[in-house]
């Protein structure tokens, strides 16, 4: 990914621990109807979030009620999907390291 601006750091805010980070440590989410998608690559089009992939990051998440606001749409939005996708994915971490 290149950057237009050379010298800045581009960094992105956790939907749920609310830390910045650089977008390669943190998981691209977008919507699609009323369905949570994971975007591992950043490819997606439309409106993202970002997560760290760990169960506590997505938990707060949920927790706060953080996703339709990330989205800016109203109601509640599915998010089974992408528990399991952070779920694997936080498995795997704990598994290589």
């Amino acid at each position: 990914m290149t950057d237009a601006r050379p010298g800045k750091v581009r960094t992105r805010t956790c939907i749920g621990c609310r830390k910045r980070s650089s977008p390669a440590d943190l998981l691209r989410m977008t919507v699609s109807g009323r369905l949570v998608l994971p975007d591992p690559e950043h490819r997606a089009p439309g409106r993202g979030a970002h997560l760290h992939p760990t169960t506590e990051c997505f938990e707060l998440a949920v927790r706060r009620k953080a996703f339709p606001r990330a989205f800016k749409v109203q109601g509640p939005l599915e998010v089974t999907g992408l528990r399991e996708h952070v779920a694997q994915r936080d498995n795997q971490d704990v598994h290589t390291a």
